[in-house]
């Protein structure tokens, strides 16, 4: 299978990285930065090109990693190498697949995919959408397939990329930031930075260990760590006491909104 990357900034990059290795991908990319490029290649075993339409011209799947501003210009730029055979996959948050398609022309296939930034680390949750006629059952098996290898891929309708936005692409920073007030509490309460910032590092990575490895729901997990009038309760009633739930509910609500609005400008 042969996939291209058009950007290979820090997602685009990311991808690249990702997908080396895996014996039956042939990778193909293009930067503006030659140089950049050249270096991300010969680390990776990719074919680094000149242009973004000579990637096109060898791959069957085309992923677009150039910010959302620049998606329409070079969609418009490589339409005419893209084939019927060819299928375009967009990263691009607030893009729509109508306005994807307007710029590409009829002949592609086109596929939206929203990632979050652990990509980086291999470690992405990606939403799919597939909601494009042109699409064959071997281009929604090949995309799923390439976003597989660097994380989870949930296929989604276009519909419920905004909510999946709202939650998982923008997700990284609620937990980041809830970290960042656990280590604070932990230096409030005596303990060094240094050690605190360690400590919640592990208190997340074990925590969701746990979750992923154990044969429970998380409300039953949580419930084992929770003893009736103890130290645990106590913070949680204090949690709820504050609003702490509605306040993430309402993160969720209001990014995905905004998402939303984003989509609503032209490209």
């Amino acid at each position: 299978m042969r996939v291209g990357v058009i950007g290979l900034g820090n997602m685009g990059g990311a991808i690249v990285k990702g997908l080396a290795g895996t014996p039956e991908l042939q990778l193909a990319g293009y930067t503006p930065n030659g140089e950049a490029g050249r270096r991300l290649a010969l680390s990776c075993g990719m074919t680094f090109c000149e242009s973004a339409a000579a990637v096109c011209a060898q791959s069957d799947f085309v992923i677009l990693g150039v910010k959302p501003q620049l998606v329409r210009s070079v969609v418009q730029e490589i339409a005419a190498e893209l084939s019927p055979d060819t299928c375009l996959i967009s990263i691009a948050a607030g893009i729509s697949l109508k306005k994807i398609t307007q710029w590409s022309g009829p002949e592609c296939a086109v596929a939206l995919v929203m990632p979050n930034t652990p990509a980086i680390v291999g470690a992405g949750v990606f939403g799919v959408c597939l909601d494009h006629d042109r699409l064959t059952p071997e281009q929604k098996q090949g995309v799923v397939k390439i976003f597989s290898i660097l994380g989870q891929a949930h296929v989604l309708a276009e519909s419920q990329f905004d909510a999946f936005t709202g939650l998982i692409g923008s997700g990284p920073a609620y937990v980041m930031y809830f970290m960042e007030a656990l280590i604070d509490a932990g230096v409030t309460q005596g303990i060094l930075r240094s050690q605190a910032t360690e400590m919640v590092k592990g208190l997340f990575s074990g925590t969701v260990k746990m979750c992923i490895e154990q044969d429970a729901s998380i409300s039953q997990l949580r419930d084992m760590s929770t003893s009736p009038a103890g130290t645990t309760m106590a913070g949680l009633n204090a949690m709820d006491k504050h609003g702490v739930r509605y306040g993430l509910l309402n993160c969720v609500e209001k990014a995905t909104k905004r998402s939303r609005e984003i989509g609503r400008v032209d490209g």
